[in-house]
C-alpha cells in the first residue's frame, strides 16, 4: 500500500522553524496499530491522518507514543497540504472525535483556524508535581482539560526555565505549559509533554485555546499576538470570541513523500 504524505512547518513562513507535522492522506481508516507505527516512524511531535467525509475530512492525530484528542499545529498543517497540493481554496472542515469540528480558512499566505475555547480553571489545585517545581517567578497556576499552566513573572523567566522532564512525565497524558507577558508580543509560552513523547513542543496550537482567553482577560483585549519560545520558535495571531478562539498563522511545505505500508 502506498500513501501520500506531506511534512509541513506550521506557524512560520519559512522552513526549519515553526512546528513540523506529517500529514497522511487515507481513503479509509487503517488499524490503530498501523497509524501509531507510522507516527513512530515519522518521529515528529504529531502525525495527522485525514480521511474524506463528504465535503469535509475526519482527522486524527498521533504522537510517537499515543493518539491525542486535539492538535492545533497539525490541523493547520493539514489545511496547508490540502490547499497547496490539492487546490482546496475554500474553508476546510475537520471532524474530530473529542473536540467537535475544526475549520481552517486560507487567508492569503496564512491560515485562520477556528478552535474551541477552553477557559482556564482556577478551582482545581495544581498537581503536587507542579507545586514541587514552583519558584519565586511563579505568579499563579491553572489548568484545562489536558494541561497544567503556570504564569511566570516575565518573558526572561520563561526563557530561563529548565524543565524537570522526568518529573513532568509523571503527569502522564497531561502536559505542562508556562507563559508570561511578552516583551515584543502580548504573551509568550513554552510547552512540555514528555509523558506523550514530546519533551518540548516547538509551537502548540491547542494550548492557545486556553492561553488566549487567559491573556485576553488579563490584558483587556480580544486580539493578541503570541510567540512560543522554543528553539524553533513560532508566532500566532489570536482572536478570542465568546465560545471560540481563532488562530492565524503561516505554514510551508517542507517535503512531499510517498510511504509504503506492508
Amino acid at each position: 500500500m502506498k500513501l501520500e504524505m506531506f511534512q509541513v512547518d506550521a506557524f512560520t513562513d519559512k522552513v526549519f522553524s515553526g512546528h513540523s507535522a506529517a500529514v497522511v492522506l487515507l481513503d479509509d481508516w487503517l488499524p490503530d496499530a498501523v497509524l501509531q507505527g507510522i507516527a513512530l516512524e515519522n518521529n515528529l511531535a504529531e502525525t495527522a491522518f485525514l480521511k474524506p467525509k463528504g465535503e469535509q475530512w475526519e482527522i486524527r492525530w498521533f504522537t510517537p507514543a499515543e493518539e491525542v484528542p486535539f492538535c492545533g499545529h497539525a490541523t493547520l498543517a493539514s489545511a496547508c497540504a490540502l490547499h497547496r497540493r490539492k487546490g482546496i481554496e475554500r474553508a476546510m472542515r475537520f471532524s474530530t472525535r473529542q473536540v467537535g469540528d475544526l475549520v481552517v480558512t486560507p487567508e492569503g499566505g496564512s491560515y485562520r483556524m477556528d478552535i474551541p475555547r477552553f477557559d482556564p480553571d482556577f478551582d482545581i489545585p495544581a498537581d503536587a508535581l507542579i507545586n514541587d517545581m514552583r519558584t519565586d517567578a511563579w505568579v499563579q497556576t491553572f489548568r484545562n482539560r489536558e494541561n497544567f499552566f503556570a504564569e511566570l513573572a516575565s518573558e526572561a523567566d520563561v526563557l530561563a526555565f529548565r524543565p524537570d522532564l522526568p518529573r513532568i512525565a509523571e503527569l502522564g497524558s497531561f502536559g505542562f505549559c508556562i507563559t508570561a507577558r511578552g516583551e515584543t508580543s502580548d504573551f509568550v509560552s513554552r510547552y512540555f509533554a514528555p509523558g506523550a513523547g514530546i519533551p518540548e513542543d516547538p509551537v502548540t496550537g491547542s494550548t492557545h485555546a486556553t492561553l488566549a482567553p487567559y491573556w485576553a482577560q488579563k490584558l483587556g483585549k480580544t486580539h493578541l499576538a503570541a510567540r512560543q519560545l522554543s528553539a524553533r520558535g513560532g508566532t500566532l495571531a489570536c482572536e478570542v470570541a465568546a465560545e471560540r478562539v481563532y488562530l492565524t498563522g503561516d505554514a510551508v511545505i517542507f517535503m512531499d513523500a510517498q510511504i509504503h505500508i506492508p
